[in-house]
C-alpha cells in the first residue's frame, strides 16, 4: 500500500519549515490505517531512504534508579523530562537527546550524536567520564538534564517501523508509528502492540491539514501516547499507572476491535 505513494527525498524534507508548529497524536489500529493511507494517497507524498519507506527505529529509555521521570509523568507534573538514545537503525545513526515539556504543554528537544552503540545489539549504557567521548555527553546531559548523569539507568527498550508523509503544498509532516515492541530491562518482561498505529500530526497551524479530515471522517480521534510511559505501565507491575490505566484501556479496546 505505501508503494503508491509518490517518494519524497531527505533533502526535499529539509526544506520543510513549520513556523507556526501544532503536533498531535492520534492511536489506532492497523486496520483503520489502511483505510487512512488509502485515502492519503493522492494528498500526500512519503519519506524514502535508500529506497525504504518503512523505516525501523530503536530507542532505549533512562531513568533514575527511583523512576522519578516516570514518577513524573504519572503525578502530571510539569516540567517534565525524558532521556533516551533514538537510533535510526537502517542509518547507523544514534543521538542521546533529552525531551523537556514546559508549563505551557510545548515540549522541546535537544539532541548529540552519539558513537559506538549498536541498535541491533545494544549494551549497557553507563554515563560516566570513562573517556573523552563521554565527557561531552556528560556535560550535555547536565545542561539540559534536571538529573545527574550518574543517577541514570537503562529502563526500557522500544523498537518500532515508522512511516512519514508529507502533505503536497509541504505544510505539515504525518509520522506513523507501528509494529511497537518493549522490553523492560528492569523486569526482563516484553510486550508487544503489533496491531496498534501511533500517528503524529506536525502542522501549521495556520494551514488546512488534509490528513487531519480524514482522520475526522474516521473518527479517530487525538490521544496522547507515551512510549516510555505505556511501555513502561505494560512491563512493570511495581509502578503506580493509576493515570495511565483509562489510557491503557482505550488501547486494548483500540486493538482488539476492527472499528473505533
Amino acid at each position: 500500500m505505501i508503494n503508491k505513494f509518490r517518494p519524497i527525498t531527505l533533502g526535499e524534507m529539509s526544506g520543510i519549515r513549520l513556523m507556526n508548529r501544532t503536533d498531535t497524536k492520534f492511536v489506532t489500529n492497523t486496520t483503520m490505517l489502511a483505510r487512512l493511507l488509502k485515502m492519503a494517497e493522492a494528498d500526500y507524498r512519503i519519506q524514502e531512504v535508500d529506497g525504504i519507506r518503512n523505516i525501523p527505529y530503536f530507542t532505549v529509555y533512562f531513568d533514575t534508579g527511583d523512576y522519578d521521570m516516570f514518577v513524573a509523568h504519572q503525578d502530571g507534573h510539569s516540567g517534565r523530562q525524558k532521556v533516551r538514545i533514538r537510533s535510526y537503525v537502517n542509518s547507523n545513526l544514534s543521538f542521546l537527546e533529552v525531551k523537556t515539556k514546559d508549563n505551557h504543554g510545548r515540549t522541546k528537544k535537544k539532541r548529540i550524536a552519539i558513537g559506538d552503540f549498536d541498535p541491533v545489539h545494544p549494551q549497557r549504557v553507563e554515563f560516566r567520564r570513562q573517556n573523552s567521548e563521554y565527557v561531552a555527553y556528560d556535560e550535555f546531559l547536565r545542561r539540559h538534564l534536571g538529573y545527574k548523569p550518574e543517577s541514570l539507568v537503562g529502563q526500557i527498550e522500544n523498537r518500532f517501523n515508522r512511516i512519514t508523509l508529507v502533505n503536497n503544498a509541504k505544510t505539515e509532516r504525518v509520522t506513523i508509528d507501528t509494529s511497537l515492541c518493549f522490553h523492560n530491562l528492569s523486569t526482563q518482561a516484553d510486550c508487544s502492540l503489533e496491531r496498534l498505529a501511533i500517528i503524529e500530526l506536525k502542522r501549521d497551524g495556520l494551514q488546512h491539514s488534509p490528513i487531519l479530515e480524514m482522520l475526522r471522517q474516521l473518527r479517530i480521534h487525538p490521544q496522547g501516547f507515551s512510549k516510555y510511559c505505556m511501555g513502561s505501565a505494560m512491563t512493570n507491575g511495581n509502578l503506580k499507572t493509576n493515570r495511565f490505566k483509562p489510557r491503557l484501556r482505550r488501547i486494548d479496546k483500540i486493538i482488539n476491535y476492527m472499528d473505533i
